[in-house]
C-alpha cells in the first residue's frame, strides 16, 4: 500500500511555493469540508480559512508569466513559440480535468434525475461562467475555466501587441498586465452598479466566480514575474517588509469583506487587495529554495496533489462518494466526524493515484 502511494518528489522545486501552494489547497479543502457542519459551526471553522483559490490565481500567473518571460527574451514570439505554449499549459491542465469532467457526467447520467447531458457539454470549452453565474453542477470547475481563458487569451494579446506596435517583450508583458488589470476591475464595477446582492452566494457567483470579473487576479502573479525578472533588485529588497504586509492584507481583507457585500470594497476593491497581498508574499518565499524533515515532505506532496486534489475533493469525494455511505451510529456528532475524516483520506489517497498513474503520465507526453 505504502508504495502504491510513493510519490518520487523531483529536485527542481521551490520550497517556499510549495507553501504557497500547500496551504491554497488545504484551504480548499477545508473550507468545502465546513459544508459538514452546522451554521454555527461552520462560520467559527470559517475564520481559519482564507481564500486559497485566488492565492492558486497570483501563483499560477507568478510561475506562468515568468516561463513566458524568459521564453520571449531568449527567442522571437511566433506562432510557433505560440502553440507549444498551449500545448504545454493543456497538457499539464486538460487530461485531469477532461477525465474528471467525464465521470461526473456519466455518474450524473446515470444516478441523477434532472441531469442534462447538453447541459454539462459547455464545461468542455469552458463557456459555463464567462460573465454570468456558474451552474450549481461541478461547482468547483469555475476556476479552471478562469485560468484556461488565461492561457488562451494573454499569449495572443502579447503576440498582437509585439507584432503591431513593435514593442520590446518587457513594454508588451507590462502592457498586457495592466489593461487586463484594469479591464476586470472596472468590469467589476460596473456590474457592482448593477447588482444589488441579497447574501454571500449572490456576491459569491456574480462577482468571485466568473472570468471576466476574476481574470485580474493571475495578470497580479505575471506583475510579480515583470518585476522579479526585470526589477530583481526591487523584488528581494523589500522583501520581508512587503511578506508581513501581504499576511495583513489577507486577513484583514478576510473580514472587511463582510462588513458590507453590496459595497464598492466588497465587489471591486476586495479581490484586488487580496491578489497585491498573495503577490506580496512571493519575494520572500520565492527564497526559500529547499527544506528537510517530515513537514518538508508533507508540504511537498500536498504541493504535487494539489491540482488532483482541487479536482476531486467537492463533487466527486464529498458530493459522490462520502455522502453516498450508510453510515449511521447512534450518536449524530460521531457520524458527523467519521464522514468529515472519511472525507480527507478519501480526498488525499484518491489525488496521489489520480496524480502518479494519470496526471504525471500525461504530462510526460509533452515532452515527447
Amino acid at each position: 500500500m505504502i508504495s502504491l502511494l510513493k510519490i518520487d518528489v523531483g529536485c527542481n522545486r521551490i520550497f517556499g511555493l510549495d507553501i504557497l501552494r500547500c496551504l491554497a489547497i488545504l484551504f480548499v479543502v477545508f473550507g468545502h469540508g465546513n459544508l459538514f457542519f452546522s451554521g454555527l459551526t461552520a462560520r467559527y471553522l470559517d475564520y481559519f480559512v482564507l481564500d486559497g483559490v485566488s492565492i492558486f490565481f497570483v501563483l499560477s500567473g507568478y510561475l506562468i508569466g515568468s516561463i513566458l518571460i524568459k521564453e520571449l527574451e531568449n527567442k522571437p514570439f511566433s506562432n510557433e513559440v505560440l502553440i507549444n505554449f498551449w500545448k504545454r499549459r493543456w497538457y499539464r491542465t486538460l487530461p485531469n480535468y477532461f477525465l474528471i469532467l467525464s465521470l461526473l457526467i456519466i455518474l450524473s447520467h446515470f444516478f441523477s434525475k434532472d441531469f442534462q447531458i447538453s447541459h454539462s457539454l459547455k464545461y468542455y470549452i469552458f463557456s459555463q461562467n464567462l460573465y454570468y453565474p456558474h451552474p450549481n453542477w461541478f461547482p468547483e470547475a469555475w476556476s479552471l475555466s478562469i485560468e484556461e481563458w488565461f492561457y488562451l487569451i494573454v499569449p495572443i494579446i502579447l503576440l498582437l501587441i509585439i507584432r503591431l506596435f513593435s514593442l520590446s517583450t518587457k513594454k508588451a508583458i507590462l502592457i498586457t498586465a495592466i489593461l487586463i488589470i484594469l479591464f476586470a476591475t472596472f468590469f467589476r464595477y460596473v456590474k457592482s452598479l448593477q447588482i444589488i446582492l441579497e447574501n454571500s452566494r449572490d456576491w459569491d457567483i456574480n462577482f468571485r466566480k466568473q472570468v471576466f470579473t476574476r481574470i485580474d487576479s493571475i495578470m497580479y502573479g505575471v506583475l510579480g514575474a515583470y518585476i522579479a525578472y526585470y526589477q530583481n533588485n526591487i523584488w528581494h529588497k523589500y522583501k520581508k517588509t512587503l511578506f508581513s504586509l501581504g499576511l495583513i492584507l489577507l486577513i484583514s481583507n478576510k473580514f472587511f469583506i463582510k462588513a458590507d457585500l453590496n459595497s464598492l470594497y466588497a465587489c471591486v476593491f476586495s479581490f484586488s487587495l487580496n491578489s497585491i497581498g498573495t503577490l506580496f508574499l512571493l519575494p520572500f518565499l520565492s527564497e526559500i529554495k529547499s527544506g528537510k524533515g517530515k513537514i518538508y515532505k508533507a508540504v511537498t506532496y500536498f504541493s504535487l496533489i494539489s491540482y488532483s486534489m482541487y479536482l476531486i475533493n467537492l463533487t466527486l469525494v464529498k458530493n459522490w462518494i462520502v455522502l453516498h455511505l450508510e453510515i449511521d451510529f447512534i450518536n449524530s456528532y460521531v457520524t458527523l466526524v467519521i464522514k468529515y475524516l472519511l472525507y480527507w483520506f478519501f480526498t488525499i489517497v484518491l489525488s496521489i493515484l489520480l496524480y502518479k498513474y494519470f496526471e504525471v503520465p500525461t504530462t510526460k507526453l509533452r515532452d515527447k
